[in-house]
C-alpha cells in the first residue's frame, strides 16, 4: 500500500449532519423538514425507518465531542439544521435553535477542534416546501441566503469556513426528478429549477456571508464521480462523457467557468430554468475553497433514453448494477467499488482544468457490515484499508501540485443513511441506536494514532 504522506499543516476530521445524527424532530421550536415528512411516508426508508432521534446529538453533544478530542481530530464538519432556526423557512427565527448551535460551536472550540459549517445538507423547511416551492422556484434562493445570514450574523465570529450546500447534484435529482429523496418529486422542470436555483442560492449566501464576515472562507461541497465508460464501446464512451457533464461539469463549470456545459446543456431545452444575465456572475467567482466528497468512480453504459430517465442510477456510485460487479474487484456495503485511483484524478483534474482551487475532502468513507464483537471491539480492517488507501492518494495528489487542504472522513458516526435508515454503517465510531452507546471503531483508533503521528512529524 502507498504510505499516508500529507503536507504540512493538512487538517484531518470527520463529517456529519443534521438530519443524519440530532434527532429532537420538534425540540425547542423546531419545524419539521422535508426530511421530517418524507421519511414518516411508508415505504420510503427501508424498515421504516425515521431519524427522530437519530444519534440524539440535539440532547447530548458532549459525548460525541469528548470522542473527538480522544481521537485528536483538527476540525470537525457539522451541519445547521434550517428548520430549527427558521421554523418555516423564513421570517421567524427559533432563537432556541441558534443556541444549540451556539453551545455546540462553543464546545468545540473548547476542545480545540474547528468547525466547518455547512448550511443546507438536505432538510430543507417543510413550510417553505409546501407553501414557496423551495428551491424549484427562484425566491427558494433569496430565502437561503436569507438564512445563511441569519446564520452568520449570530455564529460567524467563532467559524471561519462554511459550506453553503452539500451536494446539490444530489438534492436536485433525487429529490425532484427520481424521486426516491425528499420531497419526492419527479419532474425535469423541477430537478433542473432546483439545480440552478441552488447554485444562485450558493453564490447570494457567499456574498452576504462576505459581507458579514469579510474574512470569512466560503465553499461548496458537490459530489464528483469520475465517469469512465463501462466498454471501449464508442456509445459507452459518449454516455460516459454525458454522465460526466450532468454529474460533475454542471456544477463545476458554472462555479467556475461561469457557464452549464454542452451539449449536455443543450440537450435540455425544453426543461431548463430561465437563467437571467446576471446569474452566471453571481455563482462563478463565490468559491474560497471546493468541498469535495468523494466514494467511488461510475462506470457507464449508454442507454437510448439518456440523459433524462436511466442516467443517475449509473452514473451514481452504484456501480454494482446488472453486468458490472467485476470478479475480484472489492465493493462496500452499498455496492460501490473501493476505487481511490478515481480520487487522485479528480483531484488532478480541479488541478488541470479548474485553476487549481483550495480543496478539501470533506466527505470519503465507506459502509460495511460492522458488529461489536465479544471483547467489546468493532474490527473494520476493510474501513481502515479504505481510508488508508485515499487517505495515500490524497497525500500523492498533494505531492503533484493539488491544492488540497484537508480531509473529513464520513463519517464520525454511524447515522441514518437517508432511504437505506441505520441499516448502512459508514461511521468509524458505533452507535447503538438502541441504548445510544458509543463504540470507536478500529478504524478510529487507527485514525486517532494517525492524526498523532501527523502531529508528531
Amino acid at each position: 500500500m502507498m504510505p499516508i504522506d500529507l503536507p504540512p499543516g493538512f487538517l484531518l476530521g470527520a463529517a456529519t449532519s443534521a438530519y443524519q445524527i440530532e434527532g429532537g424532530r420538534d425540540a425547542d421550536g423546531k419545524g419539521p423538514s422535508i426530511w421530517d415528512h418524507f421519511s414518516h411516508r411508508r415505504g420510503r426508508i427501508r424498515h421504516g425507518h425515521n431519524g427522530d432521534h437519530a444519534c440524539d446529538t440535539y440532547r447530548d453533544f458532549q459525548t460525541d465531542i469528548d470522542i473527538m478530542r480522544q481521537l485528536g481530530l483538527d476540525a470537525y464538519r457539522l451541519s445547521v439544521s434550517w428548520p430549527r432556526v427558521m421554523p418555516e423557512g423564513r421570517g421567524r427565527v427559533n432563537e432556541k435553535g441558534l443556541d444549540y448551535y451556539e453551545r455546540l460551536i462553543d464546545a468545540l472550540l473548547a476542545a480545540g477542534i474547528a468547525p466547518f459549517v455547512t448550511l443546507f445538507h438536505w432538510d430543507l423547511p417543510l413550510a417553505l416546501h409546501r407553501e414557496r416551492g423551495g428551491f424549484a422556484r427562484r425566491e427558494g434562493a433569496e430565502h437561503f441566503a436569507d438564512y445563511a445570514a441569519v446564520v452568520v450574523g449570530r455564529l460567524g465570529d467563532r467559524v471561519s469556513h462554511w459550506i453553503t450546500l452539500n451536494e446539490p447534484w444530489v438534492y436536485a435529482t433525487f429529490g425532484h426528478m427520481a424521486g426516491n429523496h425528499a420531497p419526492g418529486r419527479r419532474n425535469p422542470w423541477a430537478y433542473l429549477r432546483a439545480t440552478h436555483h441552488q447554485l444562485l442560492g450558493h453564490g447570494l449566501a457567499a456574498a452576504r456571508i462576505k459581507a458579514l464576515r469579510p474574512a470569512a472562507q466560503v465553499g461548496i461541497s458537490l459530489n464528483l464521480t469520475p465517469a469512465h465508460p463501462a466498454t471501449p464501446r464508442a456509445a459507452d464512451r459518449q454516455a460516459a462523457a454525458l454522465a460526466d457533464q450532468m454529474v460533475n461539469r454542471l456544477f463545476l463549470d458554472p462555479l467556475f467557468h461561469g457557464h452549464y456545459p454542452e451539449p449536455y446543456w443543450g440537450k435540455l431545452r425544453l426543461f431548463r430554468p430561465t437563467v437571467r444575465p446576471d446569474d452566471m456572475a453571481i455563482i462563478s467567482n463565490s468559491l474560497d475553497f471546493l468541498g469535495v466528497n468523494y466514494y467511488t468512480r461510475a462506470r457507464v453504459r449508454h442507454h437510448r433514453l439518456v440523459p433524462l430517465v436511466q442516467l443517475w442510477p449509473e452514473t451514481l456510485p452504484a456501480v454494482a448494477t446488472e453486468g458490472q460487479v467485476a470478479a475480484g474487484v472489492e465493493y462496500s456495503r452499498m455496492g460501490w467499488e473501493v476505487y481511490p485511483a478515481g480520487l487522485f484524478e479528480l483531484l488532478f483534474r480541479l488541478k488541470k482544468e479548474y485553476g487549481n482551487p483550495p480543496v478539501y475532502i470533506t466527505e470519503n468513507g465507506a459502509a460495511f457490515d460492522d458488529v461489536v464483537t465479544a471483547d467489546g471491539r468493532v474490527h473494520d480492517e476493510q474501513r481502515r484499508s479504505y481510508l488508508a488507501q485515499h487517505l495515500a492518494v490524497t497525500g500523492a495528489a498533494a505531492r503533484v501540485g493539488v491544492d488540497v487542504r484537508g480531509y473529513f472522513v464520513w463519517s464520525l458516526l454511524d447515522n441514518f443513511e437517508w432511504t437505506y435508515g441505520y441499516n448502512k454503517r459508514f461511521g468509524i465510531v458505533h452507535v447503538d441506536f438502541a441504548s445510544q452507546r458509543r463504540t470507536i471503531k478500529d478504524s478510529g483508533l487507527w485514525y486517532g494514532e494517525l492524526i498523532r503521528g501527523k502531529r508528531k512529524n
